[in-house]
């Protein structure tokens, strides 16, 4: 079973299963079968409306295809004799996608039993070497992701070797399933969305603006405190601006519809790094005044097609914690390391120690001097160096306008997620025509680097709800404890002891409702409270509280300054 890459078999596995719906269903027209990071999909036309149960006799028909090892045939045509074929089975979406293949580039086809596909493969040998399969779910997905075309049925699944590996991503997705920030969110009274608003436009309930406003303020302390500025710029920006910076050229189906104003064209911006630029020529810079590092939270708005909205994680408007770092050549090394350092501890502070840095290299159409990339790449080589890491190359993956390094952090339960990004720019400081005074004299154009550390502030939020489960460190919590009056004779004492914990600086409740000790606590489990305080009568008689700490669990009795004292600690700790 070992000797097939991964995607290899869950490649092959779309393909058992697009031969397991034909054998299923009549009239099934075809569009792609790829291989993803965690499983793969098959997108088809068909008039069937596919139901959970379908995925179970399908589920069913695949693994008698494995059982019974059919080949994998591999076979080519002609690009005439491809299209006969084609028209011949009524397969209209193969036939868009031939047309993509270049003249002069194979035909090539997979045949498994009677299913058979337009594909360059590869795949395994027999359908017996695939191994273990599940289908997960059924969705909606436009013909090339384009809303003026058809809507397809699509079907995820997943495959791995081993059934034990099954098993185990089983498992993970389960958790994860449990920790979805879109539930939470709900559950835990965050943030929500309205149609009435319109979709992907966040609502923020005062719980959650409370964290976003927590992390907010610890971004804009760390970066005060390690040599950025920070500054505030407009939502619009006129079309001009746009042209120039090559948005209108390139990422215009992604920028809202513009507006007139006073006979100008404005944009929302879908990017902040042009009013930066602006902020930068807004005067002549000497060598003496780099490097610049400028920071702003700064809300975009990009249209993102409704089928691609995932909660938080996808979203239309959403908060960029946006910087560039803007330096002369000879600063450009130091100044990444600085960056990379500076990311890493930030994620660290939040709970991920499992980072992992991708080097995205010069693009075959790229633009900027060759010289510069070399010198971009190598300073981004040795930051990665210096700071103990080793480094994932992704040949030739860098934007047309410089490389770059991915950061991706691992999750409590095992999940990589793609966060940071330090991006060289050689295209906008030419368009920009920026320049800095050299210690010559003249003039020079400097370097240019974005980072994005969070990515997004609703994308950085998403991810913690998911990391931490909802129980969110005492630092950033909203309601950091609640007392818990056993009868209504501590109420008095509870209050005094909610006064006391309130001038320490801590945000605490008291919950003095009727119902018993165990419901309380219960209610409190559900709203992931950091720490529970019970008041009985013997805590009262002798002025303390009965700790339960979500993270050390039962504490015991204990005086109320102790405990300030000890919050006070985890907080100024960031304990997580």
């Amino acid at each position: 079973m070992g000797k097939f890459p991964v995607e290899t078999i869950r490649h092959s596995a779309a393909h058992v299963m697009a031969a397991a719906v034909q054998k299923l269903f009549n009239d099934v027209r075809f569009d792609i079968g790829p291989a993803t990071d965690d499983g793969f999909y098959y997108d088809f036309d068909m008039a069937a409306r596919l139901t959970p149960e379908d995925l179970e006799k399908i589920e069913k028909e695949m693994k008698a295809i494995i059982k019974a090892n059919v080949p994998f045939e591999y076979f080519e045509l002609s690009r005439a004799e491809a299209e006969a074929m084609l028209k011949e089975r009524g397969q209209n979406y193969k036939l868009e996608r031939l047309a993509d293949i270049p003249e002069g580039e194979v035909v090539s086809f997979y045949k498994t039993g009677d299913f058979v596909d337009l594909c360059r493969g590869p795949h395994v040998e027999s359908s017996g070497q695939i191994g273990a399969v599940k289908l997960l779910s059924i969705a909606g997905s436009y013909f090339r992701g384009d809303e003026k075309n058809p809507m397809l049925q699509r079907i995820y699944g997943t495959a791995f070797a081993e059934k034990s590996e099954l098993a185990d991503y089983l498992k993970l997705m389960e958790e994860a399933k449990k920790r979805d920030h879109r539930k939470l969110g709900v559950e835990l009274d965050l943030f929500s969305f309205s149609e009435n608003v319109g979709p992907g436009l966040v609502l923020w309930h005062p719980k959650g603006a409370f964290i976003r406003n927590a992390f907010e303020t610890y971004w804009r302390e760390a970066h005060y405190a390690n040599g950025y500025q920070l500054m505030y710029t407009p939502h619009i920006g006129r079309a001009e601006l746009w042209q120039t910076s090559g948005h209108l050229d390139f990422y215009k189906d992604g920028m809202y519809s513009p507006m007139d104003i006073d006979g100008h064209d404005y944009f929302v911006k879908p990017m902040n790094c042009p009013f930066h630029i602006e902020i930068y020529k807004s005067r002549l810079r000497s060598y003496r005044e780099l490097p610049c590092r400028w920071a702003e939270l700064g809300t975009v708005y990009r249209y993102e097609k409704s089928g691609t909205l995932h909660g938080l994680l996808r979203a239309r408007g959403f908060t960029q914690d946006d910087a560039h770092i803007i330096c002369t050549p000879e600063q450009v090394e130091d100044e990444i390391a600085e960056v990379l350092r500076f990311s890493l501890s930030i994620w660290k502070t939040f709970g991920f120690t499992e980072i992992k840095p991708y080097l995205a290299t010069r693009p075959e159409k790229a633009v900027g001097d060759p010289a510069r990339w070399e010198k971009a790449i190598y300073s981004l080589e040795k930051a990665v160096e210096k700071a103990g890491l080793s480094c994932v190359v992704d040949a030739g993956g860098g934007a047309f306008y410089g490389p770059k390094i991915d950061l991706k952090v691992r999750d409590a339960i095992g999940r990589e997620w793609q966060t940071s990004t330090i991006q060289f720019d050689f295209n906008l400081p030419e368009r920009f025509d920026m320049t800095y005074t050299g210690e010559d004299g003249k003039r020079h154009q400097p370097y240019m680097i974005h980072r994005a550390l969070f990515g997004s502030l609703e994308r950085f939020f998403g991810i913690l709800v998911e990391h931490y489960n909802g129980a969110f460190p005492l630092w950033l919590a909203p309601e950091q404890a609640r007392i818990l009056p056993i009868t209504s004779q501590q109420h008095e004492f509870a209050r005094q002891v909610e006064s006391e914990l309130k001038a320490a600086g801590l945000r605490v409740t008291v919950d003095d409702r009727s119902q018993g000790l165990g419901a309380k606590i219960k209610d409190c489990r559900h709203d992931r409270l950091q720490y529970i305080l019970v008041i009985g009568e013997r805590e009262a008689a002798e002025g303390k509280v009965g700790v339960r700490s979500r993270r050390e669990g039962e504490l015991g009795a204990m005086p109320v300054s102790e405990l300030a004292a000890k919050m006070r600690q985890e907080i100024i700790d960031k304990v997580y």
